[in-house]
């Protein structure tokens, strides 16, 4: 019995292991990511970054759908599609944030999102909060309020973009956790990657006959890469789709909840990346901002 609970003891250990390390890869890709975001930024669109990130993602899922069909039920259409728009929107938000302010804030306003799902189920699908999670709520405002740091004319327009960014993902995840007993899960990706996809293509269309400075990180004119742009484009694809790979076989490693505090490595790691494209570090409040929204984040995945 007692080499039975070792070998037990030594295959946890072994999983805990390996899905620190599969999210602790995914975590560096994400960040490596947003890196290639914010180099192709400069020579194209946020829409148009979105799109390409998109793309990838669809003709990836499609060949693996190819490969082996999807088994599912199906029946909630329009919420697959809210799913897939506000994945949309709120990738519109991110990268946008990405191209004007440094990578690790961008970041920090995405990953507010465990935040605002733990908000929205108790809204919306009658989870029970506890004690410790509405601290965490709590919490996470307060941290979003350091970083944001309002003046008396209240939140710049990045501030707002990003608190969106973590908003619209927290609805796509909310509404994941309904899809998923209906849909196969390369399906509710999919839904992501075709509104993303097509979505662009309509505001391109649309970029062309009317102009609202209050929306253009939705808008913007389709240009065709050349160069080393279409380094950063294809880069900005692959890792992408590698880091969602290893965020998928981390959650299957091991506990969810120790997975979600190790994501929060992509914000170090954000950090450290866009200080090497030139971003400054976040001065003491923003840092205290981040400590906050992690330690929110932690405590919300503990919870779970």
């Amino acid at each position: 019995m007692k080499i039975v609970g070792i070998l037990s003891s030594m295959k946890q250990i072994k999983e805990l292991n390996n899905g620190v390390k599969y999210m602790l890869a995914a975590s560096f890709l994400f960040a490596i990511m947003g890196a290639f975001a914010k180099l192709a930024s400069q020579h194209m669109s946020s829409l148009e970054v979105v799109f390409f990130r998109n793309l990838f993602g669809v003709i990836l899922i499609g060949y693996a759908v190819y490969k082996t069909p999807m088994k599912q039920s199906g029946g909630k259409p329009f919420l697959l599609f809210f799913r897939g728009f506000m994945g949309f929107i709120s990738l519109l938000a991110y990268f946008y944030n990405v191209a004007n302010i440094p990578l690790g804030d961008a970041m920090t306003y995405s990953k507010t999102a465990p935040i605002f799902t733990a908000l929205f189920a108790w809204l919306f699908l009658n989870e029970k909060l506890a004690f410790s999670s509405w601290l965490a709520v709590f919490v996470g405002f307060i941290g979003i309020l350091f970083i944001t740091q309002p003046s008396g004319i209240g939140f710049s327009k990045y501030d707002l973009l990003g608190i969106f960014s973590g908003i619209g993902a927290a609805l796509a995840y909310t509404s994941v956790r309904e899809l998923r007993n209906y849909y196969d899960t390369r399906m509710i990706v999919l839904s992501f990657t075709l509104v993303g996809t097509i979505g662009p293509v309509i505001l391109f269309v649309l970029s062309k006959y009317f102009y609202i400075s209050e929306l253009d990180f939705m808008l913007g004119e389709f240009v065709m890469p050349s160069g080393i742009v279409w380094i950063y484009v294809i880069g900005l694809g692959i890792l992408g789709t590698l880091s969602q790979y290893y965020m998928t076989k981390a959650y299957g490693e091991t506990k969810a909840a120790i997975v979600g505090a190790v994501s929060y490595s992509t914000i170090v790691f954000s950090i450290l990346v866009g200080v090497s494209l030139g971003d400054s570090l976040p001065n003491f409040i923003t840092t205290c901002g981040i400590i906050l929204i992690v330690g929110a984040g932690m405590m919300v995945a503990k919870a779970k």
